[in-house]
């Protein structure tokens, strides 16, 4: 080793004391670095490929198992990212790498340079071995120049290579060329050899290996040619750049620093007769950090005015995760709004139901309404013949007295005009009798409109007694403002008034003829109207007095319990209420229709009017 001292001296003289203290420092300490049983890690850019990285690091591994006896010594063969995270992890305690990678590594896992790799035995020729050699077909002759490559199909490892993309960037900025705008590159990944496969098959027109790769066999040699060659002063092989400082070994922040002592010595020791690799003081690495500040790439890449894509780039794995979390989230709301409409679909299905169910429960209400009016046309059939009996048998006398005066000669012009005007009389008496009938009996749709509760009673009224033979009498008092309207269904109320009417007729029939008056009286009370129908039966007893309004409940033989349930079920359709209770001052019993307050009446309040004229 003392031989080469000379040599050191010319090329660093200022590193020399420094590698020599460290030489006689370290040798008192290798008796404990060999008892120790940890491997030594060493962490190599594998640009070729694994198997080729083997057999260039081979004798690295050698010589460190030589003078480091009792430790093992491992080859961790990474790309570069791979590099950086064994370094952050502490899996490796050295790296070997690419100098544009090293200069990255010192900022970022505090990479720290011990030796560099020296390929020849001229001086300062570990500061100028590394550069860029621009390869195309030999066949291919259109690109000469570097500026020839614009718009071109160039192959290269990825933006992250040093010999691979880098040096080949810093020469095309100067000829004004920006390799990811002016260039259609295409990234083939390592090793490195998988650009020449991308040339030569024809799928990129050139690409960017490291100087000398060419040279390494004859066929590929014969196969590419480089574009632009310069031919360096001491340097053997041809390449497109400006050459930079060689590998450098480093260690890292956790590296033991007695490791590192004994690792430096025993590379030292490597000598060119017995391996390819030999190993100098550190070489200076600023040509790197110049083209790093250049390029603002690599540690230097903060000055680079923020792109998308370098934001991208920079922040890829916060922008996955934003984006995860938004398409997370998106996916959250959207399961969300899938069961929220499918619980408004359920419910729009139930809604639907219940609009099915009540329209069917007020065609049901209204078919018994219709039933129940029948029912009471039925029970009143028989006086009903009878009222139509009267008009047509005085309709039938008038005529037959017709005939009979014609045949005896004595019909005149007076007798006619006598006779038809009676005719005509009650065939209206009887046509007026079925009018009522028709329109109550006819099936219809519940309409509220303001009409008047004194002619809804009267209409009422006029019914029940021209549809019953010998009908009681029938008082109506009117304590109403004139002009008064309520919103209601007219036929409906006068359904119920005509059902609770004959029910005081079917509780009075077989009194004496005092106590068969009926009476129906209409006022205003707390401003709702109360239509309050009184008989004067015999009181009902507590048991049926609280059924009274129950389906099927009723005390007549032939009765269907039908007729009061019907009736309150309309007032409770209208917003009001029926009862019954005893009259106050007895005997009988009343029944109270009690309708909402929407009553439209003048301010006046006239005198209450008492009318029997229904009769």
């Amino acid at each position: 080793m003392c031989s080469r001292f000379p040599l050191i001296q010319w090329a660093l003289p200022w590193r020399l004391s420094l590698v020599v203290v460290a030489l006689l420092a370290l040798v008192a300490w290798r008796p404990a670095l060999a008892q120790s049983a940890a491997p030594v890690r060493i962490g190599v850019l594998a640009y070729l490929g694994n198997e080729a990285a083997v057999e260039e690091w081979s004798p690295v591994v050698t010589q460190l198992s030589k003078a480091l006896p009792g430790r093992s010594v491992e080859l961790r063969l990474l790309a570069h990212e791979g590099l950086v995270a064994a370094a952050k992890g502490r899996d490796i305690d050295f790296v070997i790498t690419n100098p544009g990678h090293y200069v990255e590594l010192e900022s970022r896992v505090g990479a720290s340079r011990i030796l560099t790799l020296q390929t020849g035995d001229a001086p300062g020729s570990a500061d100028q071995a590394i550069g860029t050699a621009v390869v195309t077909r030999s066949d291919d002759q259109r690109i000469q120049r570097l500026a020839d490559l614009r718009s071109q199909r160039v192959a290269i490892v990825g933006e992250e290579g040093f010999a691979g993309f880098q040096v080949a960037w810093r020469e095309l900025a100067a000829e004004g060329i920006e390799p990811t705008r002016d260039l259609d590159l295409r990234t083939v990944g390592l090793p490195m050899d998988r650009v020449l496969t991308a040339v030569s098959s024809g799928q990129a027109d050139a690409g960017f290996v490291r100087a000398c790769m060419i040279e390494a066999k004859p066929e590929w040699r014969a196969r590419f040619r480089v574009v632009a060659p310069r031919h360096e002063t001491g340097f053997a092989c041809a390449s497109s750049t400006r050459l930079y400082p060689n590998w450098p070994i480093a260690t890292l922040r956790h590296t033991d620093p007695e490791l590192a002592r004994a690792v430096t010595i025993a590379l030292l020791e490597m000598r060119r007769e017995d391996s390819p690799i030999v190993w100098t003081v550190p070489a200076d690495y600023q040509a790197v950090h110049d083209l790093q500040r250049e390029l603002q790439i690599g540690s230097y890449a903060g000055l680079r005015t923020p792109t998308m894509t370098a934001i991208v780039r920079r922040y890829w794995p916060w922008i996955v995760g934003l984006f995860a979390l938004i398409g997370l989230g998106g996916l959250y709301t959207f399961h969300v709004e899938r069961q929220v409409d499918a619980r408004t679909a359920d419910l729009r299905a139930a809604a639907r139901e219940r609009q099915a169910l009540e329209a069917h429960l007020q065609q049901s209400r209204e078919q018994a309404e219709h039933l129940a009016r029948l029912s009471v046309l039925g029970e009143l059939s028989g006086t009903l013949a009878h009222e139509l009996n009267q008009p047509l048998a005085a309709i039938g006398n008038y005529a037959q007295s017709l005939i009979r005066r014609a045949d005896n000669q004595r019909l005149t012009p007076e007798t006619v005009r006598e006779a038809a005007g009676e005719m005509a009389g009650q065939a209206e008496r009887a046509a007026g009798v079925l009018g009522r009938i028709r329109s109550f009996a006819k099936k219809r749709v519940a309409q509220r409109t303001h009409v008047s509760p004194d002619a809804v009673v009267r209409d009422a009224v006029a019914l029940f007694r021209g549809m019953q033979a010998g009908a009681p009498p029938v008082d109506v008092v009117d304590e109403l403002p004139p002009g008064t309207t309520v919103s209601m269904d007219g036929l409906q109320i006068q359904q119920v008034l005509l059902n609770l009417l004959k029910n005081g007729w079917d509780a009075t029939r077989e009194l004496p003829p005092e106590r068969q008056r009926l009476s129906v009286r209409l006022s205003l009370v707390s401003g709702q109207l109360r239509i309050e129908v009184r008989d004067l039966g015999d009181p009902l007893a507590d048991a049926q007095q609280s059924q009274l309004f129950e389906p099927f409940f009723t005390t007549k033989p032939d009765g269907m319990g039908l007729g009061l349930a019907i009736c309150r079920t309309i007032a409770e359709a209208h917003g009001g209420r029926l009862d019954a209770a005893p009259a106050a001052n007895p005997p009988g019993l009343v029944f109270s229709i009690t309708l909402p307050h929407d009553v439209r009446a003048p301010l006046s309040r006239p005198a209450p009017l008492a009318d029997s004229s229904g009769r």
